[in-house]
């Protein structure tokens, strides 16, 4: 098997990062934690390190240490089966420092996060609860009114899209961050600075975009699902750098070079899979388990079609063009009907037979998303697990509930 060379470039890069993130904090920087749905951005402008709260999470689990990590939080006497991909990073840091992923990571200074409801409020609140780290909450606001095509509106008219009031109140939770991390870093935010990072989102998110489009059309699909995860997400995690931009430019005239000489993930493809959820760290060999038993390719995840629709937000106030980017982030993946209509967009765009859904336990309103999706013609299994706990699904038992729905319900015979 012949990984893609962004992808492997993508991880070498994060593995040095890394290093640098430690070092600096080792020096007496203060680290940031910042959980997936609030705006990085202002860190990457203040030139504060950070780490995102799941993409750790995602390193433990895969090196196999998130049973270990939610052990600890058992023994603390707090659930272990609840909120664990936000939970993980947490339990990690009373893992021994012998063997720890990468290192381990520091003790960070500042913890951010949105608040999208009780349970996830307790695990960052127990982050504030150790004497070397504050937690600083977003609130989550919820929308009133959903415009058709979010997808087409929210480049250029996301005032609309997302509405004055609620850009409102994360525009003045975006400045109380920004005072926040002054006093306490000494660091004053420079708005030409933050300008300049989220002009290179754009580019960066325009890459994606061409990509994605790529994929969308090429027959057979030319890059496995467990590659383009990390050639995505690893310039994501650096959003607003060259780097990441330059990175997603790569990835882009890699996959266009594939499908220009015709190569093909699965050369017999006969079965075309979209995967809705978080990525299964712990066993990311599941996305090619089907291909040679029934030609069954997974051609889409979450991760490339979000990069390239749910990031650009041209022109304005800096400010307001971050909360515009960050007010809706998860309407766009879980709130129906925003979540919905795109899901069923980018599965007729990619032309799937049929749908693997995660229903994590955190993920709101995920019926809907089966509901629309098989409303539109398009057969849904939906798996209830934990994306980074391996305790939470028999691997065994999730490959012959595929192998299942692909022979029942995609199509019958498919299998040899």
């Amino acid at each position: 098997m012949t990984r893609l060379a962004s992808a492997v470039a993508a991880t070498a890069h994060q593995k040095e990062w890394f290093q640098t993130i430690r070092a600096r904090a080792a020096a007496g920087e203060p680290l940031v934690l910042v959980n997936a749905d609030a705006p990085q951005e202002v860190l990457r402008a203040l030139d504060l390190p950070y780490v995102v709260n799941q993409w750790w999470a995602s390193i433990v689990s895969a090196k196999r240490r998130a049973d270990e990590s939610l052990d600890v939080l058992r023994a603390r006497g707090y659930p272990d089966d609840s909120r664990q991909y936000d939970a993980i990073a947490l339990g990690a840091m009373e893992l021994p420092a012998e063997g720890a992923p990468w290192g381990g990571l520091p003790r960070p200074s500042v913890v951010v996060a949105e608040t999208s409801g009780d349970a996830q409020r307790k695990v960052f609140d127990l982050w504030g609860e150790h004497p070397g780290t504050e937690f600083f909450a977003f609130e989550r606001s919820s929308a009133t009114r959903v415009p058709d095509r979010w997808w087409e509106l929210v480049p250029q008219r996301w005032e609309e899209a997302f509405g004055t009031a609620r850009l409102d109140l994360v525009v003045a939770e975006v400045e109380q961050l920004v005072t926040f991390l002054a006093e306490r870093t000494g660091r004053e935010l420079d708005r030409d600075r933050l300008a300049h990072v989220m002009d290179l989102v754009d580019e960066q998110a325009g890459w994606n975009r061409r990509t994605r489009d790529l994929v969308a059309a090429a027959r057979p699909t030319p890059v496995a699902v467990a590659d383009s995860i990390p050639a995505v997400m690893v310039p994501q995690w650096h959003r607003g750098t060259e780097w990441g931009r330059d990175a997603a430019r790569g990835l882009y005239e890699e996959v266009a070079g594939l499908v220009d000489s015709g190569a093909a993930v699965c050369p017999d493809e006969r079965v075309r899979l979209m995967w809705i959820g978080r990525g299964m760290w712990f066993d990311m060999d599941l996305y090619r388990r089907f291909q040679d038993s029934h030609g069954a390719v997974f051609v889409w995840s979450m991760y490339l079609a979000i990069a390239a629709d749910g990031y650009v937000r041209a022109g304005g106030d800096p400010v307001r063009r971050l909360a515009a980017r960050f007010a809706g982030f998860t309407d766009q993946l879980y709130t129906p009907p925003w979540s919905t209509d795109w899901y069923v967009k980018e599965a007729r765009l990619h032309g799937v037979d049929g749908v693997v859904h995660l229903v994590a336990d955190d993920v709101p309103a995920s019926s809907f998303t089966t509901r629309g999706l098989e409303a539109a013609g398009i057969p849904v299994l939906e798996v209830r697990a934990n994306n980074a706990d391996p305790r939470a699904q028999d691997p065994e038992a999730l490959s012959a509930a595929i192998a299942g729905f692909l022979d029942s319900r995609v199509r019958p015979g498919s299998g040899r």
